[in-house]
């Protein structure tokens, strides 16, 4: 992965905190700490923004629909005499 080299300010508590980690071989070194803790940030933003989106959806109405399409697969494949394919869809 390309890594591109940025400058970041941070307040002095913070630096004080990352260089104990640092000096504690938590984290070989401060640039390793911060991009760790970025990736970190990032991946719980997202599962947080999945979480929303999910709370959005309606539970009933998605199993009526997954079922309603299971019905439609069943149909196609017995009107084509074949069971086998739908089991391997299920």
């Amino acid at each position: 992965m390309n890594k591109t080299k940025i400058a970041i300010t941070l307040d002095q508590n913070s630096i004080e905190q990352l260089d104990r980690l640092v000096s504690k071989h938590i984290f070989p070194n401060r640039s390793r700490a911060i991009q760790e803790a970025v990736q970190e940030k990032l991946k719980r933003m997202e599962q947080t923004r999945l979480a929303r989106e999910c709370a959005k959806l309606d539970p009933a109405l998605e199993k009526a629909m997954a079922e309603e399409g299971l019905s439609e697969e069943l149909s196609k494949c017995l009107e084509m005499g074949d069971v086998v394919e739908f089991v391997e869809l299920v």
